[in-house]
């Protein structure tokens, strides 16, 4: 059976190069963007290799969009199988401190990091519980990682703490829906966010979801993952 996958802020960078690869797997994929141009632009690229796609607009920080994201699906396909939560920010430096932080910069991290991610997957898994399988895939950072907190980007780690953290409540509350649901790091990737001297490539971080994407029924479930090892919290 084809499976749906839907892959948000998949415009460019990792989300983008993890679109393409759930293509090559065999997957139906639904890219999502804020910028419907930006979106289409992506769409029509991938397309391009031979790979067809489809585009859906998507501001993660509306829940109204999840919601009209989840009746389009429901009526194009019936059904969602696979959901990368990849949309996200990095509102402030990397040498920036707690300290100073505002409560608008942390605001924002949270508005897209967590609150988006948590109302995406609530508008989708209705439509994978009624299809008994759902892999969730949260696009998390070793930079939220308790065991190795430390300074700098203040409102990235707390979101991706807090991401962590929500990872291992619904995979607890869906663990006997047929639906898992994992963090993974991606490492420090060569994209507009990461930088050009990054020193991963979107394919390494792509595989590692896609892994995350295909497990089998005895898969694990809550855990948080880079290059398809369990990494500590």
């Amino acid at each position: 059976m084809e499976r749906i996958a839907v892959v948000t802020g998949a415009n460019r960078g990792i989300g983008l190069g993890v679109a393409g690869r759930l293509v090559e797997e065999g997957m139906r994929v639904v890219l999502t963007a804020r910028d419907p141009a930006k979106g289409e632009l992506a769409r029509k690229a991938l397309e391009a290799k031979g790979r067809q796609v489809h585009f859906h607009a998507l501001d993660v920080r509306d829940r109204s969009h999840a919601d009209r994201l989840a009746e389009w699906l429901d009526r194009e396909f019936g059904r969602i199988d696979v959901l990368v939560n990849n949309a996200g920010i990095l509102p402030d430096p990397r040498g920036s401190r707690a300290l100073d932080l505002s409560a608008e910069t942390l605001r924002q991290a949270l508005e897209t990091n967590l609150i988006g991610v948590l109302s995406v997957t609530q508008a989708l898994v209705p439509l994978m519980k009624a299809g008994g399988y759902g892999r969730i895939v949260n696009i998390s950072s070793e930079l939220g990682q308790l065991a190795g907190m430390g300074v700098g980007s203040p409102a990235y780690r707390i979101s991706k703490t807090a991401l962590n953290a929500l990872t291992r409540m619904l995979a607890s509350e869906l663990a006997d829906s047929g639906i898992k649901v994992n963090a993974m790091s991606p490492g420090w990737v060569r994209t507009d966010l990461g930088g050009p001297h990054a020193s991963r490539t979107v394919e390494e971080a792509a595989d590692a979801v896609a892994w995350l994407a295909m497990l089998p029924d005895d898969g694990p479930t809550g855990g948080f993952f880079k290059d398809r090892k369990l990494i500590p919290w």
